[in-house]
């Protein structure tokens, strides 16, 4: 069985797809970005931008019962790899051991500087 998993607390799907689908004990959680509830970007700086995404992740986990700190692997997509020492000291404030996977790439995002998708499971009592 696939559950969709969405809140309002979260920015809506910019197109045809769900903010995560939990199956299997897992849940897969979209591409966040630094936007808020309505969709709008926030965040003026890099750092305040990764934090933003972070949270909408951790909303969108929340809303499937569980949390980022059972994330097993995640996508990031930065604008620039610049930036990857400024994300990895701020990953490091909301991911605990054992730390997931990772791929980390370079992607043309246009009006913001990163995005992030995840892999999370869902505590053993869900």
């Amino acid at each position: 069985m696939i559950d969709s998993v969405s809140t309002t607390d979260a920015p809506p799907p910019a197109g045809p797809y769900s903010q995560g689908l939990a199956v299997g004990g897992l849940v897969f959680l979209s591409g966040q970005g630094p936007f808020d509830e309505n969709g709008n970007r926030v965040g003026e700086t890099f750092a305040e931008q990764v934090r933003r995404t972070f949270e909408n992740l951790e909303t969108v986990a929340q809303a499937a019962g569980t949390s980022l700190t059972n994330a097993v692997r995640y996508g990031v997509y930065l604008k620039s790899l610049d930036d990857f020492a400024e994300f990895n000291a701020i990953a490091a404030e909301y991911l605990t051991a054992p730390l997931p996977a990772r791929t980390t790439i370079e992607a043309a995002l246009r009006g913001f500087d990163i995005e992030i998708d995840a892999i999370v499971a869902l505590p053993a009592d869900a």
